[in-house]
């Protein structure tokens, strides 16, 4: 029961870490204090370590098999996280208001959308992809509980964002930019409304891309306790 205590209080303390700061007044409050760019170099951090403990708290919690593990299994998070990775690291902090993780906005060009032409939604793409793909090999219920929610969470962020979107927007404005953007990865590569070469790919995305893998690499076994590399 313990094994389960932790799992349970790491998820609350996760839930409430991310539901008090999206509080409009709690936000406000925050970054009067101590400025916006320490407000999510804290929030990032904690929500860093609180993802990790949560991952490894669903390591130690009892094991309830639901489905078989398979060798191939393990093949599908390691072709899959490396795009979901890149789609996170050419997502952030990109002109793009349909994203919570985009910045700078006001430069963002309709004729020239950038990654919201590849999907309006990188970063919560790059979170289902990233669970969806964890949650083949893991077929327990501490982690089908934990991925699970987190592609809950994702698809659900990306409907929410879309009907704030619309609501703001006056209904023929709304509908072109639906149309030049795109929910789905890429639907509008494939009607042929939208390039790849668009997509800002500058070396430095790429680098923090390929770093970032190579880390979580090295750091999956000595921190989660399993080697994410096929045997």
């Amino acid at each position: 029961m313990a094994d389960w205590g932790e799992f349970a209080g790491v998820f609350i303390l996760f839930l409430v870490s991310h539901y008090l700061p999206s509080r409009p007044g709690v936000r406000l409050a925050i970054t009067r204090l101590v400025g916006e760019r320490v407000y999510l170099l804290i929030y990032s951090l904690i929500s860093l370590v609180l993802l990790g403990w949560l991952i490894v708290a669903a390591g130690r919690a009892p094991y309830v098999a639901l489905w078989d593990f398979a060798p191939w299994q393990i093949w599908v998070p390691n072709l899959v996280t490396p795009a979901a990775i890149l789609l996170a690291a050419l997502g952030i902090a990109a002109p793009n208001p349909f994203s919570f993780a985009g910045r700078k906005t006001d430069r963002f060009d309709p004729d020239r959308p950038g990654i919201a032409g590849l999907t309006r939604h990188p970063l919560l793409w790059a979170i289902l992809l990233w669970a969806g793909a964890h949650l083949v090999p893991n077929g327990n219920l501490a982690h089908v509980l934990l991925f699970g929610f987190f592609m809950a969470m994702a698809i659900a962020g990306m409907l929410m964002i879309d009907r704030r979107r619309a609501r703001a927007m006056e209904p023929p404005h709304w509908r072109d930019m639906a149309r030049r953007t795109s929910l789905i990865p890429f639907a509008n590569v494939i009607g042929g409304r939208f390039s790849i070469a668009g997509i800002d790919a500058a070396p430095v995305r790429l680098a923090v891309a390929v770093a970032v893998y190579l880390v979580l690499l090295l750091l999956h076994g000595p921190l989660i306790g399993v080697s994410p590399l096929p045997v």
